[in-house]
């Protein structure tokens, strides 16, 4: 299994025709999967989601491949692993980070895998020593490899 010390990414950069590729094929999966993160979350853990409780369903997908804004991207033996910024537009500067991947030998699309291996969540302790958790980013969040 790849991981931050056997895959380094790259610096964040706006992503390019592999990224968008593999974010638009993507796109509709990231949509479902957010929403079910969501859902999941509201009934045990409604912190995860709080800085967009006023937000709708819809409109916290409402996000297109313009909202890729920024990806990192690292090369194991196996495929790419693309971990990628985007924007939500009907929020108050949210963001999520997101983690695909893209298998398969060859230049052929055919011969191509597409998956979503997963939606950044953070849990953490603050200063009192509680945990905090969420799942909304902001812009000055640094993009950084995540597990599943």
């Amino acid at each position: 299994m790849a991981s931050a010390e056997t895959c380094p990414l790259n610096a964040p950069h706006p992503p390019q025709e592999g990224s968008i590729h593999a974010f638009e094929h993507l796109l509709p999966t990231i949509k479902s999967s957010l929403i079910k993160l969501r859902h999941k979350h509201s009934k045990h853990s409604p912190d995860y989601f709080a800085a967009v409780e006023s937000v709708s369903d819809a409109d916290l997908v409402a996000f297109g491949v313009e909202d890729l804004v920024c990806v990192r991207v690292g090369t194991s033996s196996y495929g790419l692993h693309i971990f990628g910024k985007v924007r939500l537009p009907k929020t108050h500067g949210g963001y999520i980070h997101i983690r695909m991947f893209v298998g398969g030998g060859g230049d052929g699309e055919d011969e191509k895998t597409y998956k979503l291996h997963g939606i950044y969540t953070e849990e953490k302790e603050d200063e009192d020593g509680r945990k905090c958790y969420r799942a909304i980013m902001g812009e000055a969040d640094e993009l950084e490899w995540f597990n599943e």
